[in-house]
C-alpha cells in the first residue's frame, strides 16, 4: 500500500532545512508532528524531599537541554546561587551550546562529550575527586549509573523533571499511513490514550533497540527501523521504504 501521511511522535523541527521537510517535498507525502509524551518540571520541594543540597555539588553531569532547563528552574526556586566554580559535563556539544542560555561560556569550567556517556566517561574519571551531581527525569537509561558506579566517583542522581503521557484523543477518528516513534515512552503513550489499538494497514517506523523491542512487546510489527548501516537516520529509512512502496 502506497504511503500518503506519516505522523511522527515528536515536536515539529524548529529548522527550516529539516530531512523531513526535504522527504515531504521530494516523495509528495503529507508529514504531520505531534508529541507523544511531554516533559513537566518537579518542584524545589519534590527536588529536596530526594535529600539533594545543591551546594554540597562541585561538578554537575547534563544529559539533555531538558536537564539545563530544569537544573537551573529548581536552583532559581531553591534562591541557590549557582557558583562560578561549578564545572559542568556535557553529553554533547549541542548540551554544552544550550549551556550558554544560562551561563557565560567562556567563564566556565566546561567538559564536553561526543555523544553518548561511554565517551563523556573519561572526563569525569579524571576529576574523579569532584561530587557529581546528575539532573535527571523518572527515565534514566541503565547505562549511566552502571557507568558512574563503575568509575568509583562521587554522585548522586535527583530527578528534575518527569516524562508525561500526552493526551491524543483528538487524533481517534484520524489515521495514517505510517506512525514513528522514537522512545518506548512513544509507544506506551499509544497504547494509553488508544487501548484499543489495531495496527491494520498503519506501517510502523521505529529508532533505536528499546522501542523495536517496546513495539514487538505491544504485539506490533515493526516496518522500518533505523539506524541501519544503509539508513543511519529516521529519515532515511523512511525515505528507502516510502520510495518502494510508492512506485509501485
Amino acid at each position: 500500500m502506497k504511503v500518503k501521511t506519516i505522523l511522527v511522535s515528536q515536536p515539529e523541527p524548529k529548522i527550516e532545512n529539516s530531512p523531513y521537510f526535504e522527504l515531504e517535498e521530494k516523495l509528495k507525502v503529507k508529514v504531520d508532528f505531534i508529541p507523544f509524551i511531554h516533559v513537566e518540571g518537579v518542584s524545589s520541594k519534590e527536588v529536596r524531599q530526594q535529600k539533594v543540597d545543591l551546594s554540597k555539588h562541585t561538578a554537575i553531569i547534563l544529559t539533555s537541554r531538558n536537564a539545563v532547563d530544569h537544573f537551573f528552574r529548581v536552583a532559581e526556586e531553591m534562591r541557590f546561587k549557582v557558583p562560578d566554580s561549578l564545572k559542568y559535563f556535557c553529553l554533547s556539544e549541542a548540551v554544552a551550546y544550550y549551556l550558554q542560555k544560562y551561563v557565560v561560556y567562556r567563564k566556565r569550567k566546561i567538559y564536553v562529550g561526543k555523544r553518548t556517556f561511554e565517551e563523556l566517561s573519561p572526563l569525569i574519571k579524571k576529576y574523579k575527586n569532584e561530587k557529581f551531581l546528575l539532573p535527571s527525569s523518572d527515565m534514566l537509561k541503565p547505562v549511566i549509573p552502571k557507568t558512574l558506579d563503575k568509575l568509583g566517583v562521587q554522585w548522586k542522581q535527583a530527578v528534575f523533571y518527569k516524562t508525561v503521557v500526552s493526551d491524543l484523543t483528538h487524533l481517534s477518528e484520524v489515521t495514517y499511513d505510517i506512525l514513528v516513534f522514537f522512545s518506548p515512552s512513544g509507544i506506551k503513550s499509544l497504547f494509553e490514550n488508544f487501548p484499543d489499538f489495531k495496527q491494520n494497514n498503519t506501517r510502523i517506523a521505529v529508532f533505536g533497540n528499546t522501542t523495536i523491542k517496546a513495539a514487538k512487546d505491544h504485539g506490533l510489527t515493526v516496518d522500518i527501523k533505523a539506524p541501519t548501516s544503509e539508513t543511519p537516520s529516521m529519515t532515511m529509512a523512511l525515505n528507502k521504504y516510502i520510495a518502494e512502496v510508492n512506485k509501485k
